[in-house]
Parts: structure tokens; sequence; C-alpha cells
């Protein structure tokens, strides 16, 4: 028995009539927080440089998918047969450079060959798709839906020319915030201001060739790093943060970011 087939029998088990009250009770619907959470954990693994975590997270990935596909099997939906012959199948059509006599030499060509293929898969199916953007996952976090969004549109030339002009439109974005804050208008308007600067900010991030998301989460740790040293600053003299002044923190903040150690 492969560790794959262990892995399946072991699902099946938990999901029996004499198996896990848990497990059994568990759907689609109420699996969903545990898949992202997951994923999130596998990223986290992924940015420690943890190869015996990401092994370990991966095993918690694939067994969302064990587990989905246990669910759908004990209605006669599909199996993880299907899954792993939907994905293998995909995984070839979408590469005729690869495993066809089509030429790909550069990412974009293959880019643009995995779009046109995936249209004509979609009209095979009679799936009609109104826009190139809706396929666009509704649940990805925000940041990374924007960047999303402005890549597909990017491929068919809606873009900008050059960064100066993104810049710019970022600069107008984050002074039509202010301008909302400081006039205190209405919340659903300093929303859609702040929605906008987001977007351009996304924008400009794309444009140079970064990650916007991964920028937000280095900026996250960063701040929990300089929080946790005034933490620990303040708990070496019988403090916290609760009790100290803000001024207080103020100093160790600035102690932290010029690397200062416990």
């Amino acid at each position: 028995m492969t560790q794959f087939e262990r892995l399946f029998d072991i699902m099946r088990k938990l999901r029996a009539p004499d198996g896990c009250p848990w497990d059994r009770e568990q759907t689609h619907q109420t699996l969903k927080p545990y898949l992202i959470e997951e994923a999130c954990e596998v990223l986290d693994a992924i940015d420690a440089n943890d190869d015996r975590a990401l092994a370990e997270e991966l095993g918690d990935v694939l067994l969302q998918v064990v587990f989905h596909a246990q669910v759908a099997s004990e209605d006669d939906r599909f199996t993880v047969e299907d899954v792993a012959r939907a994905i293998s199948e995909k995984l070839e059509r979408r590469h005729p450079h690869v495993f066809g006599d089509v030429k790909a030499d550069t990412p974009e060509a293959v880019l643009k060959n995995w779009d046109d293929i995936k249209k004509e898969e979609k009209a095979d199916k009679g799936e009609d798709q109104v826009g190139l953007l809706d396929d666009v996952p509704r649940h990805l976090p925000a940041l990374m839906r924007a960047e999303v969004l402005q890549k597909k549109a990017a491929r068919v030339g809606f873009d900008w020319k050059e960064v100066k002009e993104v810049a710019d439109k970022t600069r107008e974005e984050v002074t039509e915030f202010i301008e909302t804050v400081e006039q205190q208008d209405s919340e659903e308007r300093v929303t859609e201001e702040l929605g906008d600067l987001l977007f351009s900010i996304v924008n400009v991030a794309r444009f140079v060739g970064l990650s916007p998301e991964e920028a937000l989460s280095r900026t996250n740790r960063k701040f929990i790093e300089r929080f946790r040293y005034i933490e620990k600053k303040l708990a070496s003299s019988g403090s916290s943060p609760a009790e100290a002044t803000l001024e207080e923190m103020d100093a160790l903040w600035d102690e932290a970011k010029n690397g200062g150690t416990d």
C-alpha cells in the first residue's frame, strides 16, 4: 500500500458509520475555512524556509483535497480519481508546447496559449464567459484579486505605458482620499476613495514587478517583530504596553527600528 492509498483508506474509515463523529458531520461548506487556513500555513512554512514544516503543511492541504473528494464520492458525484484525472488532462491540454506540437518559447506565449485554450474549453462546455475578468475568483484576498484583475486586463493591452503615469495616478488618488477625510465626507464616499487608492497602489507594485500582497505581509511581520520588542523591553522593567505611555513605546519602537536587541 502506498502512502497515498493509506491516506485514502484512513479518510474512508473516518467517514464510515463507525468512524469519527466530527469527520462524519463535515460538508463542503463546513470545510471551507480549513482549506483557507491550511493554505495560509503552507505560505508561512515557505516564508520560514522550513522544509519539514512545509512537507507537513502540504500534507494538511492534501488532506483537504481527499476530504472533499470523499464527501462527494459518498453521493456518487465524483471521486479522488476523478480529481486527479481532471487536473492531469488539464495540464496536458493546456501545455501543447510540451505535450503537442505547438511552439511557445516565452512565458508570455505560454500564458496566451493558456488563456486561448481556456476560452475554447468554456465554449466546448457551452459556458458563456461574458468578460475577460469573469473567472477571477471572488474569494481571493482583495489585494491579490486586484493584481490578478489588472494583469488580465494588461494582457489585452489595457495598461499604462510608463511607470510615471501609474505613479501620477496614485498621487492623484492619495490627494482625493485625504480630501474626503478632511472634508468629513460620508463613510461610503471615503471608502470608495480608499478603495481607489489601494487599487492604484497595487497597480504601481504590479507595474514594477512586485507583489503587493507579499510586500504588505513583510510589513506586517516587521510590525509584529518591533511590537514584540516593545513588549519584551517593558516586561523586563515590570511594565506592559497597557501601562506604558505612548512616548515610552515610541522610544522603544525607534530602538527596535534601529536594530535594538533584547
